[in-house]
């Protein structure tokens, strides 16, 4: 069971911080939510959806604000947790989180990607304490899936590693 140095299970800390994790975004495509393998967990990248709608679209300079797209990021990697949990065994099946991708759409000129994702990777030290910090890139993009704002997708480790390849 992951537990960050208070004792507290990711479980009470993202209570704590009054979220409970969605339901697993169904895909969008030909992939899967997420997958376990060699004792990792890998999610598809995550849109802001909430409650099965994107709160808003478009660029990240233009239409969206920077500050907008933050809040956006953090739901969007609330949803990756989900997607993790799912075939982690919950959240406290994480032990750590290992990388963090996030993209933002970007109108020109726009060059604060890192402290838009840091809406993801603020949630995730919330949840997992010092275990939540991890590597990452923040890229900008021309267009994601739907005009979404932000897309996240993260890796972590599994806090029991299980043997072999496969979904869970």
């Amino acid at each position: 069971m992951s537990e960050v140095p208070d004792g507290r299970s990711p479980e009470q800390r993202l209570a704590d911080l009054g979220l409970t994790l969605p339901a697993v975004a169904a895909p969008l495509a030909a992939y899967i939510p997420a997958v376990v393998c060699l004792g990792f967990v890998y999610t598809s990248g995550q849109l802001p959806f909430t409650d099965g709608k994107l709160p808003a679209t478009g660029k990240v300079g233009a239409t969206v604000t920077a500050e907008d797209a933050a809040v956006m990021a953090r739901t969007c990697a609330l949803n990756a947790l989900a997607a993790a949990a799912s075939v982690a065994g919950g959240l406290s099946g994480i032990g750590r989180i290992v990388k963090v991708t996030g993209f933002v759409a970007s109108a020109p000129g726009f060059n604060g990607q890192a402290q838009v994702i840091n809406g993801a990777s603020e949630l995730l030290i919330e949840v997992f304490g010092e275990a939540g910090r991890h590597a990452r890139s923040a890229v900008g993009v021309a267009e994601l899936p739907l005009d979404a704002a932000v897309e996240v997708e993260l890796i972590a480790e599994l806090a029991e590693p299980r043997a072999g390849t496969g979904l869970g």
